[in-house]
């Protein structure tokens, strides 16, 4: 396994794919992760913390596994082609590859990421599609796997990277292993969002819009239809169609159930079950529990609340 590391790189995102491997290196199953530079000489990361390499990059001869960490400053290492061109060579090398953060553009600017799906940290995602069009963005994941290729959100979404590539290896088990040992959730699904719905949405204080907003996050179970949010608020459900989608960018309905969605998911992570999930949450039965979390997270409440499972306290 090598993690490709050069000058500016950010610091957490060498650290992150460090400590998982060798955390989940047992006698029964090694990983030997070793650190290449561009020249072989150590890097200095956006910290100002020096690593030091085992290798140059042009003696890597073969990896099951390439790790890409992101530039701190994406401006000044896309004006350093040289990093691309070892991109590209040490990609050629790898069984699978996976970039942290905004190692995404170093896979893109080596044609690595052609006519596939990937992710990167919220606030470039929208350059990474203007200027990589041929990529499918999914903007809002914590990471993206296509085939032997998998990309990942900002900073910590580099632990969740790469415990899912644990888990490829090694199984389910020895993943919530190594979370458990590292004190981190096990792990996020890759198309849970980068954050809360209440962290997404615009800090609105319209007057009409702000009671609602609240109301709904304190209560999700409670009723929230689109016409008893509309009486509540003391306009019509037209007005409150447009207030919405000006102030949220999307309708009563779909905020009212992604709202509940996360309330259904913080409470399969507390360790309650499916049933008891879906009724508290206000989204009532299993069955809808299910199709929600199919559409919006590509996963189970059940397979969901399993990844949480064994961190409970004992």
């Amino acid at each position: 396994m090598i993690v490709f590391a050069f000058d500016g790189v950010r610091l957490m995102d060498v650290a992150a794919p460090l400590e998982v491997f060798s955390t989940a290196s047992t006698a029964a199953r090694p990983y030997t992760v070793r650190v290449c530079t561009p020249d072989g000489r150590e890097a200095t990361t956006s910290t100002g913390l020096r690593i030091s390499a085992d290798l140059p990059a042009g003696q890597v001869r073969a990896a099951d596994t390439l790790v890409v960490p992101g530039p701190a400053d994406l401006a000044a290492f896309q004006r350093r082609p040289e990093l691309v061109g070892h991109v590209r060579r040490l990609t050629g090398t790898a069984g699978r590859v996976a970039a942290v953060c905004t190692g995404a553009f170093a896979l893109a600017a080596a044609g690595v990421l052609r006519g596939r799906r990937a992710t990167t940290h919220w606030e470039h995602a929208e350059a990474l599609a203007r200027g990589y069009p041929d990529i499918t963005v999914t903007p809002d994941a914590i990471y993206v796997q296509d085939g032997p290729v998998l990309t990942s959100a900002g900073v910590t979404a580099g632990i969740d990277v790469c415990l899912a590539l644990v888990e490829q290896d090694q199984g389910p088990d020895e993943a919530r292993r190594v979370a458990r040992d590292l004190v981190v959730f096990l792990q996020r699904p890759g198309g849970q969002s980068q954050f809360s719905v209440a962290s997404r949405t615009s800090a609105t204080r319209h007057p009409v819009l702000r009671p609602l907003l609240d109301a709904i996050a304190a209560d999700p179970a409670a009723d929230h239809n689109p016409r008893a949010l509309a009486k509540n608020a003391g306009v019509s459900t037209r007005h409150l169609s447009r207030l919405f989608r000006e102030q949220t960018g999307t309708t009563p309905a779909a905020y009212v159930e992604t709202m509940r969605l996360e309330a259904a998911r913080m409470l399969l992570e507390r360790g309650e079950s499916v049933t008891v999930a879906a009724r508290r949450s206000g989204l009532g039965s299993d069955e809808t529990l299910r199709r929600i979390f199919a559409r919006h997270l590509n996963t189970t409440p059940s397979a969901y609340a399993a990844r949480f499972r064994t961190t409970s306290p004992s």
